[in-house]
């Protein structure tokens, strides 16, 4: 099924679909830490900003979407230039596709491409899985390359229960005294990459 997923890079019109596919994340898991789902104009703007500088990939299945990556800023100030935080969601029922690790390579090759060397993950946690959260997303990322970079107990409140949140990592460039300048993604050529 792997090789029937197609990857690309998001477009606006993207957004109720993707929207769609967060959604459930926030109502019914503990894997975002958000109590209710951003609005359309608000998941769209968010967006339209990670893709002024990062790439934003969609995932899709017989012409629909099934997922969705991308790159952040790990943080708004110079020195952090070559770190980007990662997050993916793939469409309930979906998982066990290949799509989320399709995904993640692709991201990896461009970020790569950019001069990124670090890439980081902020997961939710919990050392008893219930019907809310299992530790998916950090073996996923651990299958990945992640390694565990630092765990925060207890740190946010959900279903009544408190979760932890950890931060993994992986590099993937050398961090050398002068590093390339990050290339923002509307100067490449992502298809080649893809």
């Amino acid at each position: 099924m792997t090789s029937d997923i197609q990857l690309r890079m998001a477009q606006a019109g993207d957004a109720p679909a993707l929207l769609e596919i967060f959604t459930p994340y926030v109502l019914q898991t503990a894997v975002a830490f958000n109590y209710e789902p951003p609005t359309l104009e608000e998941f769209g703007a968010t967006m339209a900003d990670r893709l002024r500088r990062y790439p934003y990939l969609v995932a899709q299945l017989g012409g629909k979407l099934i997922g969705y990556a991308y790159a952040s800023p790990f943080k708004q100030r110079a020195a952090y230039d070559w770190a980007v935080e990662t997050s993916i969601y793939v469409k309930q029922g979906q998982t066990g596709t290949g799509c989320g690790r399709r995904l993640y390579e692709a991201l990896e090759r461009i970020l790569k491409a950019q001069h990124i060397l670090s890439m980081y993950a902020c997961i939710a946690y919990t050392d008893q899985p219930d019907d809310h959260l299992t530790n998916n997303s950090p073996e996923f990322h651990a299958h990945m390359g992640y390694e565990l970079t630092a765990k925060f107990p207890k740190c946010g409140y959900k279903f009544n229960k408190w979760y932890d949140m950890i931060w993994m990592h992986k590099e993937i460039g050398p961090h050398t005294d002068t590093p390339l300048p990050v290339i923002p993604v509307t100067e490449l050529d992502v298809n080649s990459l893809l």
